[in-house]
């Protein structure tokens, strides 16, 4: 999978009171007022969405750099950061669509050229644009949860897909990349994710 590392907007205090009204640290001032709040990163997130007129990428990104400026990180060293959720609803069953994800085959028609993978618990997979994993869990018709790594990332990350049976031959995937340690990372994924699963999608009905 392709993926171009480019954050959609200038992560610059210039930028961020152009779309809020307030600089970066002007809303880091904003949420140490807030007290509480700050303790709870839905509450926050939500609150600035309310603040930011329903700004998303802003918001996200705020908290992101708050957390990052304060030092706050999990038993691993490393912050929470981004994490993207991509959907798509596939015409084939799920039988179907979970092939289409363990079968290197099949991997390389949608996801990237020259995959190799051995979908099981403790397979690793990698393709031909850099990026690698190993997969920590693999449930047939069900999830798959596998580590995604790539030498211009600042860290491992980790992706979760399940897959739904949405009834009528139809099914629905559901993709989590957690962890996801900057803005351009996070935006570059998401839209290399949109893209792939538009491949799969075209495949799969064709």
């Amino acid at each position: 999978m392709k993926v171009k590392y480019e954050a959609d907007f200038p992560e610059t205090d210039a930028a961020c009171k152009k779309s809020t009204g307030k600089t970066m640290k002007q809303w880091f001032k904003a949420l140490d007022d807030q007290g509480e709040l700050t303790k709870k990163r839905r509450d926050a997130i939500n609150w600035l969405h309310a603040e930011m007129d329903k700004d998303l990428w802003w918001c996200t990104t705020v908290w992101v750099e708050y957390e990052r400026a304060n030092g706050v990180v999990k038993k691993d060293g490393l912050g929470e950061g981004y994490n993207i959720c991509v959907t798509k609803t596939v015409a084939a069953p799920v039988a179907e669509v979970f092939e289409a994800w363990a079968n290197p085959g099949q991997l390389s028609e949608w996801f990237g050229s020259d995959v190799k993978a051995d979908a099981s618990d403790g397979g690793r997979f990698n393709d031909g644009c850099g990026n690698s994993g190993e997969y920590l869990r693999v449930r047939e018709n069900k999830d798959l949860r596998f580590t995604w790594e790539n030498d211009e990332a600042e860290s491992a990350t980790r992706v979760d897909v399940a897959f739904a049976d949405k009834g009528k031959g139809k099914t629905g995937i559901t993709l989590n990349h957690q962890r996801i340690q900057n803005r351009r990372e996070a935006d570059g994924l998401r839209k290399a994710w949109g893209e792939s699963f538009d491949s799969l999608k075209s495949m799969l009905e064709a």
